[in-house]
């Protein structure tokens, strides 16, 4: 692999790899990695500017969530399509050269599946999930689709330099409550030990089957539905300059990382 490593380590069983950007460029796409652009500790602290275009994490995979430049918004692939979701609610689809500072990504070939039904909170759909795929997975890609209830959901708008912690700006965030939808909830669950390069547990997207809604998914209630994961051992991190990957789960502020969340 014609990669320049700049950092490898195991984090509990997850074997990440970290590189910059031509590193990432000339990463081979392959099944059981997930890709990700810079670190939630990068996030947190205001680094909202991206050095890798929504183009090349589509060469990368066909699923994923993160922000776009200047954290403007929320984003999401599914199906190899990026949308965002504006601070307005509004779902646009994203143009492949625009950057990004903060996504994720994989190339989604689900290895679990069942059915489901509800109501079922958030909490206990990620409990489900949880049965479906259990921690020993490491990292897991899901997907549910179906009829959902009571979503409240949330999105940020775009900020100017000098930039704002995370925790300022999700202070002011635009959020919105729908009573039912059809459409995927998706995202990523990573283990405890990440935090800080990652979101610990879950964190999750959704899109109306329409593509008129969306955003981060704050709750849920699940109806019924299916649900699809896939599940990884590999993380490949492009870290922009500046940028490193640190001590993931020592020190990290799980507290501001549930208020940022919205937990």
């Amino acid at each position: 692999m014609a990669v320049d490593i700049i950092d490898h380590r195991l984090i509990g069983a997850l074997h990440v790899c970290a590189m910059r950007r031509d590193g990432f460029d000339q990463d081979p796409t392959a099944s059981g990695v997930v890709w990700q652009t810079s670190t939630l500790d990068a996030v947190m602290d205001g680094r909202y500017d991206g050095d890798i275009t929504v183009g090349e994490l589509l060469a990368h995979g066909n699923f994923g969530i993160g922000t776009l430049q200047h954290l403007d918004g929320e984003m999401l692939i599914l199906d190899g399509e990026c949308w965002n979701i504006n601070s307005g609610g509004e779902v646009l689809r994203v143009d492949a050269d625009t950057l990004t500072p903060f996504a994720v990504v994989c190339d989604f070939s689900p290895t679990h599946q069942i059915q489901l039904t509800g109501p079922l909170d958030l909490k206990s759909l990620n409990g489900a999930l949880d049965r479906l795929s259990p921690a020993t997975d490491i990292v897991s890609a899901v997907r549910v689709d179906g009829e959902f209830g009571e979503l409240r959901l949330r999105s940020v708008a775009a900020q100017t330099p000098p930039y704002p912690p995370l925790l300022e700006v999700t202070a002011h965030q635009t959020e919105w409550n729908l009573s039912t939808a059809t459409g995927t909830l998706l995202g990523f669950r990573f283990p405890d030990n990440t935090a800080g390069l990652e979101v610990p547990g879950y964190h999750l997207h959704f899109i109306s089957d329409d593509h008129q809604h969306g955003g981060h998914v704050l709750a849920a209630t699940l109806i019924k539905g299916s649900a699809t994961i896939d599940t990884m051992s590999e993380m490949h991190v492009e870290l922009p300059e500046g940028i490193e990957i640190g001590q993931p789960g020592t020190g990290t502020d799980r507290e501001a990382i549930r208020r940022v969340e919205g937990g």
